[in-house]
């Protein structure tokens, strides 16, 4: 009944581990406020219910980061405490909801959390990564295939010592010695294919996986045949690493398996933080530089005729073409057929113009752009509508960068790729940025790509 229809569930296997790390972080920043409200003599009340359920509708699951020195360890936990802390406190004080706890609660809450964050981080890591916790859950395994896919899982079995795996060997017909692999007698081959069946009787494997080419459908289903009369745990490692990937991840369409190859990293619940992210953090920041606002605005109408802002036809999300504010630099602005960039000594920027540009303070109207939901505070930045059709025919995955809304600020720009774009190496030099971001996202991603932003604003060399 090779042909019987069945309905595929794609999952991803929650170990004891995810689970302690997915609740860790909520659990401690709850418990440390009770403590602290016990400490300050407190009732634990009602009061303390709401922002429990607060707290933890925030935070998790929980964040783990794998760094190389607990220092970097740390700054992820802060910055993603940081949000944590932003959002409770907009609540907070737009409520009023916070004035009924003793402030000086909540600063000890605040200051305190993260550090005791980093020291179960450590507790927890030291002990998956200890041989008491190894020996008690290792799993033997071994993989169908010498290629690049799987010397890569193997690399990971050894390196990711909290998978509980231990790698045993490879298995594969090819003639090892004409290939250009990596010194063959130092592989651990275990036999060819036709023997696996045999050695896992026989070893006590307890996982196999797959990694051969999409070519070895034969292969493969002879494997799956001979392993029949076993136990053992099968898996196929599809080799889509041949692609160029954004966002990849496996999904279904009414049952059938698809494997997502370019999509947006802002699909799903990470849309959902990611304008709410925006949209808090703009908020927030209008309200801070509003008299800066009024002051550039003053400027620009005193020192040259004309409106105070300007505004550009860019391409947003899906290619759809959008309005963008900026405060007015030139006397003159072009965006029509051909494209008319703004050059380091270019006559049409007034003195006032001149400034602004170089501090990055004419983008300021594009916050207003965040509100109405067309741009973000990070990401790839608009680009003239002509540039587009014009770049768009000569880079390669020029237009995937519009699978997200642009930004005010983005990766390439916090890499010194700000300002003239005249050349085709530039253009994609900043491109492969935009990508790169497309393929790393994260909300703590986008708070250092900020950090990086205010701190570059007033040394920026090629801004003009």
């Amino acid at each position: 009944m090779k042909n019987k229809s069945q309905q595929l569930v794609y999952s991803k296997e929650l170990t004891l581990q995810s689970l302690v790390k997915m609740l860790a972080d909520p659990v401690l920043m709850i418990t440390s406020l009770v403590m602290l409200s016990v400490y300050f003599g407190e009732t634990l009340d009602e009061k303390y219910y709401l922002i429990a359920m607060l707290i933890f509708a925030i935070s998790f699951p929980g964040a783990w980061y794998k760094h190389n020195s607990i220092w970097q360890q740390f700054m992820g936990i802060l910055t993603d405490w940081f949000f944590i802390v932003a959002v409770i406190l907009f609540f907070g004080y737009s409520t009023s909801y916070l004035d009924i706890f003793p402030r000086n609660m909540i600063t000890y809450w605040v200051l305190i959390t993260p550090i005791l964050i980093l020291i179960v981080h450590i507790a927890v890591d030291s002990y998956l990564n200890s041989n008491i916790y190894r020996d008690s859950v290792t799993r033997n395994a071994v993989i169908v295939g010498v290629g690049n896919l799987g010397m890569q899982l193997r690399d990971r079995m050894k390196s990711d010592l909290e998978l509980g795996l231990q790698f045993k060997g490879f298995f594969d017909d090819r003639d090892l010695s004409r290939t250009t692999l990596e010194d063959h007698n130092s592989l651990q081959m275990m036999g060819r294919i036709n023997e696996l069946s045999d050695y896992v009787r026989k070893n006590g494997i307890d996982i196999i996986y797959i990694a051969l080419p999409m070519t070895s459908q034969p292969r493969v289903l002879d494997l799956l045949d001979s392993l029949k009369d076993t136990t053992v745990s099968i898996y196929f490692v599809p080799d889509i690493f041949v692609f160029d990937l954004i966002q990849a991840r496996i999904d279904d369409v009414g049952g059938i398996p698809v494997v997502a190859v370019c999509e947006t990293p802002f699909s799903g619940f990470n849309g959902f933080i990611k304008r709410g992210s925006d949209i808090l953090l703009t908020m927030i920041i209008l309200v801070l530089i509003s008299p800066l606002i009024l002051a550039v605005a003053i400027g620009v109408k005193m020192t040259s005729k004309g409106p105070i802002l300007f505004k550009q036809r860019r391409y947003g999300l899906d290619a759809e073409q959008i309005l963008v504010y900026k405060f007015r630099s030139m006397t003159v602005e072009e965006n029509g057929e051909t494209v008319t960039q703004a050059t380091k000594n270019d006559v049409r920027i007034t003195p006032f113009g001149r400034f602004i540009r170089r501090t990055s303070l004419d983008e300021l109207p594009q916050f207003i752009n965040v509100l109405q939901g067309r741009m973000s505070i990070v990401g790839p930045r608009p680009h003239a509508v002509a540039h587009n059709e014009m770049y768009r025919k000569v880079i390669k995955g020029y237009m995937i960068r519009h699978k997200v809304k642009p930004g005010i600020t983005g990766w390439a720009q916090v890499n010194g790729l700000r300002g003239e774009t005249d050349t085709v190496d530039k253009m994609e030099a900043r491109i492969e940025y935009d990508l790169d971001y497309l393929r790393s996202w994260s909300l703590g991603f986008d708070l250092k790509i900020i950090v990086r932003t205010v701190l570059l604003v007033f040394k920026d060399r090629n801004a003009y």
